[in-house]
């Protein structure tokens, strides 16, 4: 499995999300883990909130795989707090962030979080607050590194201004039908263009390049539009008689393409992977070890309706 670097060391290009097992019998969760490790993906990426009530999934994980002392060491477990789906808020505070780390660390039965992100940004943010949570895990062993998803440039900034610890990773959006942090700068200063305009402050993936920040990309299949997976939808011809001749052309499936188009790019980035079927979890794997061509990449790029100047 391709690495990529990660914080102080490296990481494999491809990390199993955990947030669909909810309604897979323990057998299955051991089936899709055993093959994500057989195919070198020893990271896997979790969320308080995943399953639908608060530390579902992560003790879903727990309990089906009953992981050894030796095991538990083999492995990242990350996983996401901010969120809080009963109040309808965000939520960064100190209270409950350390609050739902003691869940998160209860649910999934282990004694410390290799990684925490803050799982989209809260606008009632306090910088202080964030920072005085981060430091008491850090320095109880609770967290080992810390990261956050879904926010731009200047919400990092502002983070930074009191948080003193590396900020790892960035959990974004990112398909090659979504994908607006690529597409964006590429057409600046084109008027009247819809892709030109910047969102979010923009150059989100230069900054995390700058910054030694690992983008993780999450629904890497979905087409980011309201029409589920791009990968034989007939909303997509052109885009998908590219990747099917690509995956004919180097023995893999359509699956493979995909990811190989997001692992092909030099900011080091890293698949989170939603399925719970293990034979996809294999298709992606093999991506990862793909590298597409300037040309193969480029013209995936354009066929999925990308302006390319």
């Amino acid at each position: 499995m391709k690495t990529v670097p990660f914080g102080s060391s490296t990481a494999p290009a491809v990390i199993a999300g955990m947030m669909r097992i909810n309604d897979k019998d323990e057998a299955h969760i051991r089936a899709l883990y055993a093959t994500a490790r057989e195919s070198g993906i020893d990271f896997f990426d979790h969320a308080d909130i995943y399953g639908g009530s608060m530390h579902q999934c992560e003790a879903r994980f727990a309990d089906a795989l009953r992981l050894s002392a030796s095991e538990r060491d083999e492995i990242v477990l990350q996983t996401k707090c901010g969120i809080v789906p009963a109040q309808g808020t965000f939520d960064f505070s100190y209270e409950h962030i350390v609050t739902q780390v003691e869940g998160s660390l209860a649910a999934l039965q282990t004694d410390r979080l290799d990684v925490l992100l803050l799982h989209r940004p809260d606008m009632l943010v306090e910088p202080e607050e964030v920072a005085r949570a981060f430091d008491d895990l850090e320095a109880a062993g609770k967290v080992r590194a810390f990261g956050v998803s879904n926010h731009t440039p200047r919400q990092i900034d502002l983070l930074r201004t009191a948080v003193r610890q590396p900020l790892v990773a960035n959990q974004l959006q990112l398909s090659i039908t979504h994908a607006p942090i690529l597409a964006q700068p590429v057409a600046a200063n084109i008027a009247g263009h819809e892709q030109s305009v910047v969102r979010d402050g923009g150059g989100i993936v230069e900054y995390c390049r700058i910054n030694g920040i690992t983008i993780q990309a999450w629904s890497p299949f979905q087409d980011g539009r309201g029409h589920g997976v791009f990968l034989g939808n007939p909303e997509y011809p052109e885009l998908n008689a590219v990747i099917d001749r690509l995956a004919a052309s180097y023995g893999v499936t359509p699956l493979a393409i995909a990811t190989a188009w997001i692992t092909r790019h030099p900011a080091g980035m890293q698949v989170v992977l939603g399925t719970t079927t293990p034979q996809r979890v294999r298709e992606a794997a093999m991506g990862a070890d793909l590298e597409l061509t300037r040309p193969e990449w480029y013209e995936l790029f354009r066929a999925a309706g990308h302006l390319l100047p």
